[in-house]
């Protein structure tokens, strides 16, 4: 008895709950997740409090309710404005946290989460785009769409627009956020394998384009596994009557297709350059097998792909469990071989090649990967 008493984290509980917790334990400010020693507006927060929000309806325990809510007080000011962030970057990436104030906002009424929400919005209306109406990634990543890109901005996007927006105004942005799937598709993919290459430049600019197709060299996976969660989240709330949503649909099943092909047959996860499991240096990467074992599983209980893949996203859990996961002598879970960070272009400049995606930083516990940990628990009941 007195062993369970010592645990922080009870091994009793699913691995949702138990990730969750564990999370929790190491950043017990919801606003410093993802190592900061600040507080910060940024994509990984929204990540993880998408999995607490999660929790919370499935278990109703009201920590981690309030760990989401702390979240958007601390960064939310009494007037509506956003701490740390600044709507001259034109950053898709900031949109994501604003999934947080989407779901509190409805609860609290709180007049400064509607202001910080149009904020957000308004983002969408002055984001530079490419020539055939693309969102740029950044304003500083001039030309460029990025699969990241996608998650960040279109389940934000389409959320407010079903709660705010109707007639004429809504059914503008429905298509536009269809618009930005289409575009990805037209630009991103490659035919042979189906896969999405990470990004694309227009202007062909950047040293890591290709200069006749203008994408980046390689498939990486998180890339990946933010596309096929972009997509499953956006059908959510995409209307049930609206033309783009049998072509989503078909994206979604084309992507399973080919986010399959090339699922390590041994331990059900995927590598991180994931059409080159047998390249020196490689290796199965945690936040890219998280996803995908989400976006199956949630596809699966959509009905939006075929039952198969749920034998897959099992198999794909399971291999997470058996190979990236330990747990420390308290029950503190730690979900380990997460690729900290990946992009193109920048400063020291992100040449996309192999060796730059098998090089970059492999960390534990990375808000990136633990998130759609739990996301993925929850799809399984597990």
């Amino acid at each position: 008895m007195a062993e369970t008493e010592t645990k922080v984290v009870s091994d009793s509980l699913k691995w949702s709950e138990r990730m969750m917790l564990s999370e929790m334990e190491r950043f017990p400010e919801a606003s410093k997740l993802d190592f900061r020693d600040k507080p910060k507006w940024s994509y990984t927060n929204g990540l993880v409090l998408k999995a607490a929000k999660e929790v919370y309806e499935k278990t109703g325990k009201q920590q981690y309710y309030d760990y989401l809510y702390a979240y958007a007080d601390t960064m939310i000011t009494d007037q509506g404005a956003i701490r740390t962030y600044k709507l001259s970057d034109q950053n898709l990436d900031m949109l994501n946290s604003g999934n947080v104030l989407l779901y509190l906002y409805p609860k609290t009424k709180e007049e400064r989460f509607l202001e910080a929400l149009k904020t957000l919005r308004s983002q969408i209306d002055t984001q530079p785009r490419t020539s055939d109406g693309g969102f740029w990634h950044k304003k500083r990543y001039t030309h460029q769409m990025w699969l990241d890109g996608l998650y960040m901005a279109e389940p934000f996007y389409a959320h407010y627009t079903q709660m705010f927006s109707d007639g004429e105004t809504a059914k503008k942005a429905y298509d536009d956020i269809v618009h930005q799937f289409d575009l990805i598709q037209e630009h991103s993919l490659d035919q042979e394998t189906g896969l999405l290459y990470h990004g694309w430049d227009e202007s062909r600019e950047q040293k890591w384009a290709n200069k006749e197709t203008g994408t980046s060299p390689h498939f990486w996976s998180r890339a990946m596994g933010w596309y096929g969660m972009a997509l499953v989240d956006v059908l959510d709330y995409l209307p049930e009557d609206h033309p783009g949503r049998e072509k989503l649909i078909n994206y979604l099943k084309q992507f399973s297709e080919a986010v399959v092909a090339v699922q390590d047959e041994k331990s059900g996860l995927w590598y991180q350059v994931l059409d080159q499991g047998d390249r020196e240096g490689n290796y199965l990467e945690a936040s890219g097998s998280s996803m995908f074992v989400y976006t199956f599983a949630k596809a699966v209980s959509k009905g939006y792909i075929s039952q198969d893949y749920q034998t897959i996203a099992e198999k794909g859990y399971q291999g997470i469990l058996d190979n990236l996961i330990s747990v420390e002598e308290n029950g503190i879970v730690n979900l380990n071989e997460v690729c900290a960070v990946a992009g193109l272009g920048g400063e020291p400049y992100r040449d996309a090649s192999f060796e730059y995606y098998v090089n970059e930083e492999i960390r534990s516990n990375d808000p990136k990967g633990t998130g759609p940990f739990i996301l993925a628990s929850l799809q399984l009941d597990r």
